[in-house]
């Protein structure tokens, strides 16, 4: 009798190990961080927050008036330590007035990365219609991926309005850089701001918008609560 020998194959499931395709759950993405700033005396550390980013962050109103107090990254700290009375918080702007995401990349080792962030801020879209989708896509990915790597909790900001565009068109470019901003958070699994989103009851209505901006391409003081409310989404007890 011929011997006759079979060969079993063992199929596995393929699994996919790559990064997660969505935006970081608000309810648990902080939470670590959260009850860090829970911890009491003597056992407690600071936290650094930083901002990274163009002149809006930096607190540019009225070009060149800058108004730090006012601005989003003040409110949220303002906001932060309202809610974790006991926390020792650094806000650390890092932000440039007329900078885009490549020249902010090229400063993120020595400018950003040199303070140790626990939770880390990126807004550069407004500016980034002046290098385009790919460049920008390129730099904001080195920025995330930088931060990552080095245990960094990163959210990302869509941008604030331009009060001289059509912002309710989703094929204007500064809507189409807020599409894509919302595309890196949910591959590199991270926050999302959706400033742009927050503005959105405002779209239909320039008069109204208008209340909501020092000038046309700078939030006043109620826009940049309207993105310090968005931010605290994420922070929140």
């Amino acid at each position: 009798m011929r011997k006759v020998t079979f060969i079993l194959f063992v199929i596995l499931p393929f699994i996919a190990f790559g990064q997660q395709t969505q935006v970081a759950d608000s309810a648990t993405y902080l939470n670590d961080l959260k009850n860090e700033m829970q911890v009491l005396w003597p056992k407690n550390r600071t936290i650094n927050i930083v901002f990274h980013g163009h002149s809006v962050p930096s607190g540019y109103f009225k070009t060149p008036v800058v108004n730090s107090l006012a601005a989003y990254p003040q409110l949220v700290f303002q906001k932060v330590k309202e809610l974790y009375t006991y926390a020792v918080v650094n806000e650390i702007t890092t932000a440039k007035g007329g900078e885009n995401a490549e020249k902010g990349a090229l400063r993120f080792d020595s400018d950003v990365l040199i303070y140790k962030p626990d939770l880390l801020f990126i807004d550069y879209a407004l500016n980034d219609r002046n290098i385009g989708l790919e460049r920008a896509y390129k730099a904001w990915d080195e920025m995330i991926k930088k931060a990552l790597a080095k245990g960094i909790k990163v959210i990302l900001l869509t941008p604030s309005p331009d009060a001289k565009l059509d912002n309710a068109n989703p094929e204007n470019e500064l809507a189409k850089h807020a599409a894509q901003i919302r595309k890196l958070a949910a591959e590199n699994n991270v926050g999302l701001a959706d400033s742009y989103k927050a503005f959105a009851f405002l779209y239909s209505d320039k008069v109204e918008l208008d209340k909501y901006m020092a000038q046309f391409n700078h939030p006043n003081e109620l826009g940049h609560e309207l993105i310090a409310k968005e931010i605290m989404k994420w922070l929140k007890k």
